[in-house]
């Protein structure tokens, strides 16, 4: 079993959730609900995940709050 982190964005055109595995080339898909998103990430990941467990070129570390003046 493998575990990896999806960053989740909801467009603002067309109301999708879009997510993305950080470092994981081709890992990306979206969704009309946070659950279809997690299926369709499910789909994709075992798809790449046919070809051999990738290098990842970067990992997920989190996120930062930057004020600006």
């Amino acid at each position: 079993m493998h575990t990896y982190t999806a960053v989740v964005e909801r467009c603002p055109d067309t109301g999708l959730y879009v997510g993305y595995v950080p470092g994981f080339p081709g890992a990306h898909s979206q969704g009309d609900t946070l659950e279809e998103l997690n299926r369709n990430l499910k789909e994709v990941i075992a798809l790449l995940l046919d070809e051999g467990v990738p290098e990842l070129v970067g990992e997920y570390v989190g996120t930062q709050t930057v004020v600006v003046a």
